[in-house]
């Protein structure tokens, strides 16, 4: 399954006790204190990880605790640190504070990590209060509470390109047709329920990632459906390429409905009106594509590519076109 929003809380560890000892031997009738320190408390920390795509691994555990450090003991000697407790997430994952809803960290890069939640400190020891004054002190100091606080991961998948359209424009067909990536294809609207993603390899150095992103309808921008669940995925991607279904099976106008998804990326946010788009015409076996095409390249102020995922009609024209984009942005890999 894909899951792409979990709340959570973590605690890191708390830092041991110090030691209240004095140093007792044969032939040493002075012996001073020698109570040891605590050790620190475990950090939580949050890492990016190559090969995790979900955040399903954390919907089925609320709490993460770091281990706690030891407590100090005789001799001077220092308690062990608490276990650090690594919490692995896919890139492109934002890490929100839940009480106060800001931003903490993005981890846009793979390897990328950071201590959500650090460990307290180990008490020390009664060998740090002794002087001139105080040759045989007691004072000891109990170790230091971690920190503790709710915070939301939240993923936006990552993609060089976002495919987008109205449900059943043929956005999954695509994609299994370009790449590996094999989503769940049906002949009704609404059979992709999560994003998608598929590795499209131009030749044998270079590559681009490519998103489905599940159908859009009217209202998305305000939630409608599940648009801010679909929209927020299409922010990260590079280029849009955008497909229109020549004859939709409500019988809606295919410019219309160009208009209103282009609609909803621009009121979800705006900057998503000024990302390089690729519009094209799929399922063009159909009657009246070529015309529904050329209506488009009036609205759409550009060259409106007429591909069919089915017969591959269009298809390498449609990937020259990403690439071109992609090397004008340099994200080909």
């Amino acid at each position: 399954m894909f899951l792409d929003r979990v709340e959570i809380e973590v605690t890191a560890g708390k830092g041991g006790n110090g030691c209240m000892s004095f140093r007792r031997e044969r032939y040493v009738p002075h012996g001073g204190p020698d109570g040891g320190d605590g050790g620190k408390g475990g950090d939580i920390v949050i890492v990016a990880r190559r090969g995790v795509d979900s955040l399903m691994a954390l919907a089925h555990r609320k709490q993460w605790r770091a281990g706690r450090g030891s407590h100090g003991s005789g001799k001077n000697q220092q308690g062990r640190s608490g276990e650090d407790m690594v919490i692995e997430v896919p890139a492109g994952t934002v890490v929100c504070d839940a009480t106060d809803s800001f931003v903490i960290k993005d981890l846009t890069e793979e390897g990328q990590q950071f201590v959500v939640a650090k460990g307290g400190r180990g008490g020390r020891g009664n060998a740090h209060f002794k002087s001139s004054t105080n040759q045989a002190p007691r004072q000891w100091t109990p170790g230091e509470a971690g920190e503790s606080r709710r915070i939301v991961l939240e993923l936006k998948v990552i993609a060089d390109v976002g495919l987008v359209g109205l449900p059943n424009a043929g956005k999954s067909t695509l994609l299994s047709r370009l790449s590996r990536a094999r989503p769940q294809i049906a002949d009704y609207p609404f059979t992709t329920r999560y994003p998608n993603l598929g590795l499209v390899q131009i030749d044998l150095t270079r590559s681009f990632v490519m998103a489905d992103i599940p159908g859009l309808i009217d209202g998305a921008h305000r939630g409608v459906g599940l648009g801010h669940d679909f929209l927020k995925h299409i922010e990260r991607s590079g280029i849009i390429v955008h497909l229109v279904e020549p004859l939709p099976l409500d019988e809606s106008d295919p410019v219309e409905n160009y208009r209103s998804i282009r609609n909803e990326l621009v009121r979800y946010n705006s900057q998503l009106g000024e990302r390089p788009e690729i519009v094209a015409v799929t399922k063009s076996e159909l009657p009246g594509a070529a015309e529904v095409r050329d209506r488009l390249a009036a609205e759409a102020d550009g060259d409106v590519l007429l591909i069919s995922a089915v017969t591959g009609d269009g298809l390498p024209q449609l990937t020259a076109r990403i690439v071109s984009q992609l090397d004008e942005q340099a994200l080909c890999k």
